[in-house]
């Protein structure tokens, strides 16, 4: 990185930020209490919390969402007559999944190949950082030239919407000229990129009922109706032959303009392995941009050791559906129910149960803050030109703020990269991406300011 003070700053607070990082690794704050002690994510909570205060940020406090969680705010007031910024990230993250699936423990950071391991060290703990080191480093560098909210989320990863509901009750609380979403990722390593559209979400859990209770397998099976075979078969009828998403009368044909994604370089992103073919039709980007896509998150049926001869009587799925911009997630959830509906066999009980749903996003990527953020970009990647991508996730906040607020500009940066393989095993952060992006977030608050 070229020689430039706030970049030399940024670099001589990098030691600090490792130690600070692992420090919030260390919480288990998965949102999900049935799994996870509540203390963890209090514990989080309130370490962000002690860091607003200790820089100089007023008014912190941790809000009592409506699902049951805390999201903490922090307002840091700038010159007078300045803009309004606000940062956004989430100290909740993904359970660990297999813990044994790990070379390292999930909530020790750890250091290995140039990279950081640790749940949460991409998304979106590393956001928190990237914030507080932008900051850090402005104060430095002459002083923070906007005033700035700083907000991070709760329960984010669990997708039940209470920061949003908090906001929409509060609504003067998170208003901004532009918003800043700290959980979105380069396009690759090294590539400065804004994340300009976000798929939707709806996750629905579904239940086929077809006897009483279980029974032998050899005395009824053959005549008696399988509620884990019924579930099987609708299941199955959610995609094409080729593995396209099939929701009858949703549209799954359109085509992303912007970004290619090479389909080899998908491949090795994705670590799909050798010989196994990529789902769907049409280009990368089209299938995890441009169009919807389900997937079965998991099932209720008993497992293959200690398995009994029986045929079952009830059987659970929790199914995802992402849904691209320009299709409505609560039009696709209707959809999705009713093809669940009439699409279970053999007269089976069907139940289908909302757990959550969230809205796609699109940027206006002609705004004055998306010039600043390009230029800042630049600085901090030299010889780069900053990209614009779109995104299979879901961040439903998006489309509440921007309901909220729809004069405010928001953009999407993060640490969220392919390599990062964010909920998964061996979830990582590049430091010379949080180190980079800390510079491009600072230069950004300043060119935005001056413009």
């Amino acid at each position: 990185m070229s020689s430039n003070p706030v970049a030399e700053t940024v670099a001589s607070l990098m030691p600090r930020a490792k130690e600070e990082l692992t420090t919030l690794v260390a919480f288990k704050s998965v949102a999900d209490f049935d799994q996870f002690p509540r203390s963890e994510s209090v514990g989080a909570a309130q370490w962000i919390a002690a860091a607003l205060r200790a820089e100089g940020f007023q008014d912190v406090d941790l809000l009592d969402t409506p699902d049951g969680t805390q999201s903490v705010y922090g307002y840091l007031p700038g010159p007078e007559g300045a803009r309004t910024v606000l940062l956004y990230a989430h100290y909740d993250v993904q359970p660990p999944l297999d813990e044994a699936g790990w070379t390292t423990p999930p909530f020790e950071l750890t250091e290995r190949d140039g990279r950081w391991y640790g749940r949460g060290a991409a998304d979106c703990k590393g956001g928190v950082l990237m914030h507080l080191l932008a900051l850090r480093a402005l104060k430095a560098n002459g002083g923070v030239p906007v005033h700035v909210k700083f907000i991070a989320e709760g329960s984010e990863e669990q997708g039940t919407g209470g920061l949003e509901r908090y906001a929409e009750a509060h609504p003067e609380l998170l208003a901004a000229d532009t918003i800043v979403i700290g959980d979105a990722g380069n396009f690759r390593a090294g590539l400065p990129t804004v994340t300009s559209t976000l798929r939707g979400m709806t996750l629905v859990r579904v239940k086929v009922d077809t006897l009483e209770g279980n029974l032998h397998s050899g005395q009824f099976g053959g005549a008696a109706p399988d509620a884990l075979a019924a579930l099987i078969r609708v299941l199955d009828s959610l995609r094409a032959e080729d593995g396209s998403t099939t929701v009858d009368g949703l549209d799954a044909d359109s085509a992303w303009q912007g970004l290619a994604y090479d389909e080899e370089q998908f491949r090795r992103d994705a670590r799909v392995l050798d010989g196994v073919e990529l789902i769907g039709s049409g280009s990368v980007a089209d299938r995890i941009w441009a169009r919807p896509a389900v997937t079965v998150l998991g099932i209720d049926c008993p497992p293959v050791v200690g398995a009994t001869p029986s045929v079952q009587a009830s059987a659970r799925a929790l199914i995802s559906l992402r849904v691209p911009p320009g299709v409505d997630a609560a039009e696709a959830t209707k959809l999705l129910r009713a093809h669940l509906e009439t699409r279970t066999p053999w007269g089976a009980r069907v139940g289908v149960e909302q757990i959550g749903q969230g809205q796609a996003f699109r940027a206006d990527t002609t705004s004055p803050a998306y010039r600043a953020m390009a230029d800042a970009m630049a600085v901090a990647y030299p010889g780069q030109e900053m990209q614009y991508a779109g995104h299979g996730g879901s961040i439903p906040l998006c489309n509440a703020l921007a309901a909220l607020y729809p004069r405010a500009e928001i953009l999407l940066i993060g640490l969220s990269e392919p390599e990062a393989q964010i909920h998964a095993v061996n979830e990582s952060v590049s430091p010379d991406e949080l180190e980079r992006l800390s510079v491009a977030e600072a230069l950004f608050l300043r060119n935005y300011a001056a413009s």
